[in-house]
């Protein structure tokens, strides 16, 4: 049974779960609750109350020294010195090919100092590639993996400033999308509380040590409007949105110009590979990210299903497909192989059956944060 396997890791709130009667699933090499009562009850929850999900299982990095911030410039694809102390970017590392090697927020702790959030997956990965640089050129820096010592709670809803003010002296609806503050949270001191997360929902992300994870979990379920959701009903939330899931949507074969995330490619700065993403832009000849509704009832896209034309020629394929609770269909996401800008008509695969899809832009839903 995955109970008896000793190489997964158990977050510091496994039993939590558990008692809670959580379906536990490894996800990542993580004992982590897949669903505590049912994703689609999880999923409306979050969108129109507020729900609080354990994603201790995320990187958690912190690079600092005199020359952090440029290491992490030629590192990454977006521009860190347009934020200040006190605010975080979404960007991506690559490889010298362009290839993603990973998708990470990065906070700014200080001038010298930031903290680096990354797909748990990736953590070894990316922790090899930073130091293989920091070895090369930039000797005056240092890399901590503080993943296995800090645990991350997310409470996210459009009631979920409200209540999580209960627990703070620090004014959350005055701490704008992607800044942070660190202060006491629960009676918890240096706790860092940022403007974040990964369901598009209005929500604040609680970065605490393991010791005082517990006590800040038990105290915000204390509040009934608040329950606890698994990785499922946070795979549909981040669907709707349109949040690519490393390993799925992107990968180190796939660039953030196919992956449709040229907005954080900065070319006004230098960066690994920034010459290979700017002929790939300016020629247009990759595969391209496509989002696209299932109008027909009761047909959910999956990962690996295929797109064709009219004639059933195959041109794309899915990476990433649910059911919408909010929209109640279909809808999912994927590439074209060409960057096919004009495709009059677009069907899917499923059950070996041509279903008509239609493209639409990316989010499925609109939320204010």
């Amino acid at each position: 049974m995955m109970e008896n396997n000793k190489n997964i890791i158990k977050t510091i709130l496994y039993d939590n779960h558990v008692n809670l009667g959580a379906k536990m699933v490894n996800y990542s090499g993580f004992y982590m609750p897949l669903q505590y009562t049912s994703s689609l009850i999880e999923h409306m929850h979050v969108r129109n109350y507020a729900g609080i999900f354990d994603v201790s299982h995320m990187g958690k990095f912190i690079l600092k020294g005199k020359h952090s911030e440029d290491l992490i410039q030629y590192l990454t694809t977006n521009d860190l010195s347009k934020i200040k102390t006190g605010q975080a970017q979404y960007s991506c590392l690559i490889n010298d090919k362009g290839g993603i090697i990973d998708d990470l927020v990065i906070y700014k702790i200080s001038k010298e100092k930031f903290l680096i959030i990354v797909n748990s997956i990736n953590i070894e990965k990316n922790k090899k590639w930073i130091n293989d640089h920091i070895n090369k050129k930039y000797h005056n820096i240092e890399l901590i993996d503080t993943s296995r010592k800090y645990s991350l709670l997310a409470i996210q809803g459009p009631l979920s400033l409200f209540y999580a003010q209960k627990f703070t002296n620090i004014s959350l609806e005055e701490i704008c999308f992607y800044h942070f503050k660190i202060g006491e949270f629960s009676g918890i001191k240096d706790v860092l509380i940022s403007r974040t997360g990964y369901t598009g929902s209005k929500g604040v992300e609680i970065y605490v040590s393991n010791e005082n994870v517990k006590k800040i979990w038990n105290d915000v379920l204390k509040i009934k409007k608040i329950i606890p959701c698994g990785i499922a009903s946070r795979n549909s939330l981040r669907l709707e949105m349109g949040y690519r899931l490393y390993g799925q949507d992107i990968s180190e074969n796939i660039t953030p110009v196919e992956a449709g995330l040229s907005w954080i490619i900065k070319f006004e700065k230098e960066f690994i590979a920034k010459r290979i993403l700017q002929k790939q832009k300016k020629e247009g000849k990759y595969k391209r990210l496509i989002s696209f509704l299932v109008e027909e009832k009761n047909k959910i896209p999956r990962q690996g299903h295929l797109l064709v034309d009219e004639n059933e020629k195959t041109i794309g394929y899915v990476t990433s497909g649910s059911f919408s609770p909010v929209l109640k269909k279909g809808i999912g996401i994927g590439y074209f192989f060409k960057n096919q800008k004009e495709i009059n008509s677009v069907f899917i695969i499923i059950r070996k059956k041509k279903i008509s899809i239609k493209m639409v832009k990316l989010p499925f839903i609109k939320i204010n944060h």
